[in-house]
């Protein structure tokens, strides 16, 4: 893979750690595997092709990709609130959730991620760790995850909610 401009990337005992505009990361690379850094590429090799080395490979090139693309220019998620009342609001790393409960939710977001609220309904994420970002928005997602009957709760903002029929859509079809 080629790295973009303003990447610095580096390998010791068998930790690759990339360095960007967005941050610092680093990646753990399986026993045998061979990392060759050269001329602004990023090489991963197999020791051989069994059936885990090549699956390995595969999962070990994506993380080394996804967290040179994060460090470059990161990643973000969109998450959507829908429901009377219900709404999000940042304070520095902190993200208070109004959600139908009979209390607030407070929700700590780690070092790495920002969160911005647009008219404190839609919930923008940021990271240059992938990994963590999706862990985060999964699991502010799961403080009200949307029911099928209204489509009330958190949801991704490409996510579809299908919808159910309520009781009184089904009974009187049965007439």
């Amino acid at each position: 893979m080629v790295l973009d401009k303003g990447v610095k990337a580096t390998l010791a005992d068998q930790v690759v750690r990339l360095e960007g505009p967005k941050g610092k990361l680093e990646c753990a690379v399986p026993k045998g595997f061979v990392v060759e850094i050269a001329d602004g590429k990023m090489t991963v090799k197999r020791p051989d092709d069994s059936q885990q080395s090549r699956a390995l490979h595969g999962l070990t090139r994506k993380l080394i990709a996804n967290m040179a693309q994060g460090v470059s220019k990161g990643f973000t998620r969109v998450l959507e609130i829908n429901g009377v009342g219900y709404r999000a609001e940042v304070k520095g790393n902190l993200i208070n959730f109004a959600l139908g409960y009979s209390h607030p939710i407070v929700y700590q977001l780690p070092p790495t991620v920002t969160a911005k609220v647009e008219r404190q309904v839609i919930i923008t994420l940021e990271s240059p760790d992938r990994q963590l970002l999706g862990t985060v928005a999964a699991q502010i997602r799961a403080l009200r995850p949307p029911e099928p009957y209204k489509g009330k709760g958190i949801k991704y903002a490409e996510e579809v909610i299908r919808r159910k029929a309520g009781k009184a859509a089904a009974g009187s079809s049965a007439g």
